[in-house]
């Protein structure tokens, strides 16, 4: 059996704070990337968890990333039986954000 959520913290390259909400057996990292002023795209680790795995993770899957100042609120939440997904990509925006450049991609990555 799978344990409870992990809650942590991590800020991007722009200084704006998210809360995360991760399986401890589960998550190795989350990182944010994004386009900076100059144009260039940056990757920054939000949070790399500081546990080993102690139980095999359970058949569901939830990780939660949340930025109140920017309105973001994304919630994974996926069946992986088998233990097979190695790596999660979701890209998204702030609401009423059509700005590519604003574009935020998260790659949840699994121990």
């Amino acid at each position: 059996m799978a344990r409870h959520n992990r809650d942590a913290r991590g800020s991007d390259q722009r200084g704006f704070d998210y809360e995360i909400s991760y399986q401890p057996d589960w998550l190795r990292l989350i990182k944010v990337t994004r386009t900076l002023e100059s144009g260039r795209q940056s990757t920054k680790t939000l949070i790399r968890n500081p546990g080993t795995r102690e139980q095999s993770p359970g058949p569901k899957v939830r990780t939660q990333v949340g930025c109140p100042e920017q309105q973001i609120d994304v919630e994974i939440d996926l069946t992986d039986p088998r233990g097979v997904i190695k790596r999660i990509i979701v890209v998204t925006s702030a609401p009423g954000s059509d700005d590519p450049a604003e574009e935020l991609e998260f790659t949840i990555e699994r121990l």
